[in-house]
């Protein structure tokens, strides 16, 4: 994901690499990967990269955050804006494992902003400021659009907006998969299947209808998207989707509890 921002940031012309941080200290190949491949700074040393940013993008994994957040604590302040990538991690853990009243924004992006179409939705935490939330809008925006939500929401929202185009990727490959039994070549049929998405994505936008009445439209009596539809009815494929989404929702709240919870008697 932080390779997609970034990348997205630099494509945009939002941010020069030379603007551009990134440390992880597990992995120096990778650093010497992205560098090579961007022109950005890396580190390996948290305390090089920290001493000179305004703003910190947190993207380390969900499991390793609470480590991670205390190993770069002694190099932070309350005057840097942190920005966190991170599912399931509340912006009151970040400042509190910070220690100090850091001002914390959690975004959720997803990989499409490598390409400028991300779908970004952004919740500020209790001690970001107006400027904060305008220039991580700001930031966000060159790689899609941004939709102000509630914390609170952020994490059934991460089930669509972060996970969902794995999902979409998912459905696509079952299409593809299919190609070679239809006896279609292969280049032919991604190019009518990615076509065929995104014209019926413009279609939604454009009409406002619901998806049903659409998929009506297309239908006829004992014709081939009938026979087709009842294949999905059959196999009950919208309850499929919808428990994919409750599980991905559900698994991000279960971060929250298992990763975010502050102890009782530390709440300030």
């Amino acid at each position: 994901m932080a390779e997609a921002i970034f990348s997205g940031f630099i494509k945009k012309q939002k941010l020069t690499p030379d603007q551009i941080s990134v440390t992880n200290r597990q992995n120096t190949k990778r650093l010497l990967e992205l560098k090579e491949r961007y022109g950005i700074n890396t580190y390996s040393n948290h305390e090089i990269v920290l001493q000179d940013a305004d703003v910190v993008i947190l993207a380390m994994k969900p499991t390793s955050v609470t480590q991670a957040l205390a190993s770069i604590r002694p190099f932070t302040s309350e005057n840097q804006l942190f920005i966190s990538v991170l599912a399931g991690i509340t912006t009151e853990y970040i400042s509190y494992i910070l220690g100090h009243n850091a001002p914390v924004i959690r975004v959720m992006p997803n990989t499409s902003a490598a390409v400028g179409s991300s779908t970004t939705v952004i919740a500020a935490g209790d001690h970001a400021n107006e400027k904060q939330l305008k220039l991580t809008e700001s930031l966000f925006q060159s790689i899609g659009i941004v939709k102000l939500v509630k914390e609170i929401d952020m994490d059934s929202i991460t089930a669509i907006a972060g996970s969902g185009p794995a999902f979409i990727y998912y459905l696509v490959e079952a299409m593809t998969d299919s190609l070679e039994e239809l006896e279609l070549d292969p280049q032919l049929g991604e190019e009518l299947i990615l076509q065929m998405i995104q014209g019926s994505v413009d279609l939604l936008k454009t009409t406002n209808l619901p998806p049903r009445e659409l998929y009506e439209q297309v239908k006829s009596p004992g014709g081939t998207t009938e026979a087709g539809l009842h294949v999905l009815a059959n196999h009950d494929v919208q309850r499929s989707i919808m428990n994919c989404l409750e599980k991905a929702a559900n698994r991000s709240k279960q971060i929250s509890k298992e990763m975010s919870t502050i102890p009782e008697d530390t709440i300030r």
